[in-house]
C-alpha cells in the first residue's frame, strides 16, 4: 500500500501503487489490465476524491509542449498551470482566468470546477473546448464542445476515465496590475457588494471574521487600460496598503506577486501565489462553497453570526465572484456565483467539527461545496443542488460500465 500523502497531508492514499506512464501508449497499457484506477493530479484536494484501493496514475511524466492552433491550446493531461503559462504567453496567447495557485493540475481543476474571480468570468472549466479520456479498456474518446455528452464530461470528478489531453481557449496575452487595500468596512461592502466585485477583473475580499466592523484587505486586480474607481474605494472606508501584502495576516508577502499597481504579465498577477514559492500558509486545510451572487449579502451575513465560531480554527477566507456556465457538476453550474473559500488551521477534527454549522448557516442559499475541498454535507442535499445529476450518472455508467474508476467517494456521493 502507497504511503504517499496529499499535500496538506492530512491524507494517506490508500492505493496498493502508483503508476507514473511516461508516454500515452504505457497509461493506455496499464489500463487494459484491469483493476481499480484513479487519476492523481499535484496532490491539492483535501478529500479522498483522487483515492483508490487501486492504482494511482499520475501524469507528471508525460511531455508538457503546448502546441498552440489559432485561438486553441493544446496540453497534456499532466500540465500544470505553471508549466503552460509561459509557454502561452511566450506565443501571445493566454487564458481568461487562473485560480490562486499556478501549482494545481490544469487537468485536475477542470476535473473538480475550480476558479479564479471575475463577475464575467467562469470557473477555469469553461475555457475547455475538448479533452480526451483514456477509458477502462484503454481506449481514447475525445468529446468537444457542442458534442451532446460534452458539458456532462468537463467537470468529472475523475469518474469517466484519465484525461491524456485538453484543448483550451485562449485570447491575446494581457497585462494586469494589481492593487491591495486595507479595511473595507462590512456595512459598505453589503449596502453593494456588486459594485465591490466589479472594481477590478479579478476581486477578493480577505477576512478572519475577527473584526466586527471591516474585512482585512480587499484585492483587486485590473486588465491594462482598466483604472479603479478609488471615489468607490473610498466610500468603503478602505485605504491603499502601505506595503505588499499577504491573504493571511502577518505571514511574509515574497510568496505573493507584484502589487501597488505595478503591472505584469496576466500569468505573474493573476494567481495570488508565485509558482516558485509554498503557496498559502502551507500547513492548511481548505472548504469552499458557492452559493447565487444575488445571495452574497445575507450569505456573508449569515457567516458573520457565527464568526466567534468559526474565526478560532481560521487562517483567513476569501470571498469572490464567479460567472454561470453549462458544465453538469461545476458549482457554478447555470448561476452566477459568489464563492466563500475557508483557510484552515490544520487540524482536520475541529475543522471536521464545525463545518456542519457553517454549512447549516449556508444552506438556505443552496450552496455547493467545492468538490476537492473538506465538507460535511449530507450527499442526497448535494444531488438536490444539481439538476442534472442524473444525466450524469447515466454518463458515468456509459463510459465507465464496470465502475473501474469509481471510489470510496464518488459511491458516497450516489455516483
Amino acid at each position: 500500500m502507497s504511503s504517499e500523502r496529499n499535500w496538506a497531508e492530512n491524507l494517506t492514499y490508500g492505493a496498493a501503487r502508483i503508476a507514473r506512464p511516461e508516454s500515452v501508449g504505457a497509461l493506455r497499457k496499464m489500463l487494459a489490465r484491469g483493476g481499480s484506477v484513479r487519476a492523481l493530479g499535484t496532490r491539492h484536494c483535501f478529500n479522498d476524491i483522487a483515492d483508490t484501493d487501486g492504482t494511482l496514475v499520475s501524469l507528471e511524466r508525460l511531455p508538457h509542449d503546448v502546441e498552440i492552433d489559432g485561438d486553441v491550446a493544446r496540453i497534456s493531461g499532466g500540465a500544470r498551470y505553471g508549466d503552460i503559462a509561459l509557454d502561452l504567453h511566450t506565443s501571445g496567447r493566454a487564458l481568461a482566468n487562473l485560480a490562486s495557485l499556478p501549482h494545481i493540475s490544469v487537468a485536475g481543476a477542470v476535473a473538480t470546477g475550480t476558479h479564479g474571480s471575475g463577475d464575467r468570468t467562469p470557473s477555469l472549466a469553461a475555457a475547455v473546448r475538448a479533452l480526451t479520456f483514456a477509458t477502462a479498456s484503454g481506449d481514447l474518446v475525445t468529446l468537444r464542445r457542442g458534442d451532446a455528452d460534452f458539458a456532462g464530461a468537463v467537470v468529472h470528478l475523475g469518474s469517466l476515465g484519465i484525461v491524456t489531453e485538453l484543448e483550451l481557449e485562449t485570447e491575446p496575452a494581457y497585462d494586469v496590475a494589481q492593487t491591495v487595500f486595507d479595511a473595507p468596512r462590512w456595512d459598505r461592502i453589503l449596502e453593494d457588494v456588486d459594485g465591490v466585485t466589479s472594481l477590478g477583473d479579478s476581486v477578493s475580499i480577505f477576512t478572519t471574521w475577527r473584526e466586527p466592523d471591516h474585512a482585512d484587505q480587499l484585492w483587486v486586480k485590473t486588465r491594462a487600460g482598466r483604472e479603479i474607481d478609488l471615489a468607490r474605494v473610498a466610500a468603503l472606508g478602505a485605504r491603499a496598503a502601505d506595503g505588499p501584502r499577504h491573504p493571511i495576516p502577518g505571514v511574509a508577502p515574497d510568496a505573493c506577486g507584484a502589487q501597488g499597481g505595478i503591472s505584469g504579465p496576466w500569468y505573474e498577477q493573476l494567481p495570488h501565489f508565485r509558482l516558485d514559492f509554498t503557496p498559502s500558509v502551507g500547513a492548511e486545510l481548505q472548504s469552499e462553497y458557492l452559493l447565487p451572487r444575488a445571495d452574497a449579502a445575507a450569505a456573508i451575513e449569515a457567516v458573520r453570526g457565527i464568526a466567534d465560531r468559526i474565526s478560532p480554527h481560521l487562517h483567513i477566507c476569501e470571498i469572490r465572484t464567479i460567472a454561470a456556465d453549462d458544465l453538469w457538476l461545476s458549482p457554478s453550474n447555470g448561476r452566477d456565483s459568489v464563492g466563500l473559500h475557508f483557510t484552515w488551521h490544520h487540524d482536520e477534527p475541529a475543522v471536521r467539527e464545525i463545518l456542519p454549522i457553517l454549512e447549516a448557516a449556508l444552506d438556505p442559499f443552496d450552496a455547493r461545496p467545492h468538490w476537492g475541498k473538506l465538507f460535511t454535507m449530507d450527499p442526497a442535499r448535494i444531488r438536490a443542488l444539481y439538476p442534472q445529476w442524473d444525466d450524469f450518472r447515466d454518463l458515468r455508467k456509459r463510459i465507465d460500465p464496470s465502475g473501474r474508476f469509481q471510489n470510496a467517494y464518488t459511491r458516497r456521493l450516489g455516483l
